[in-house]
């Protein structure tokens, strides 16, 4: 079962949490109220799960390996190390620096205007 839900926090957070606060004692043993694992729940689920387990696992205290583990889910909640979706939309296409964000030709250097010539029929 831990193994499971250790597979499923890298792909739902906080559906971990949610499950880990309703079915267990997990979040109580490591937070002593139950104000910051629902603030975890909604700001920072990775953070909140490193914490749990450095809590639980090393006595009580945030050391060791378990300091590096906790900043780096706090790097992945924050967007800068992991899964973000928005450094796909911002990274240009190979093969050229004017290409736009869809691949296609670059944006036009001035506004263009077309004239229409012609006469009304009808």
């Amino acid at each position: 079962m831990p193994c499971l839900l250790g597979c499923l926090a890298l792909s739902a957070p906080r559906l971990v949490v949610l499950i880990l606060f309703l079915f267990s004692d997990y979040l109580g043993r490591a937070y002593e109220t139950n104000f910051w694992p629902f603030l975890g729940f909604l700001f920072l689920p990775w953070t909140t799960l490193a914490y749990a387990v450095a809590m639980n696992a090393n006595a009580g205290q945030l050391s060791g390996w378990f300091v590096a583990l906790y900043v780096l889910a706090l790097l992945m909640d924050l967007g800068i190390v992991g899964f973000g979706r928005g450094g796909r939309w911002r990274r240009r296409p190979p093969g050229g620096s004017g290409a736009g964000p869809g691949g296609g030709a670059p944006a036009p250097a001035a506004v263009r205007s077309i004239e229409v010539r012609g006469e009304r029929v009808g």
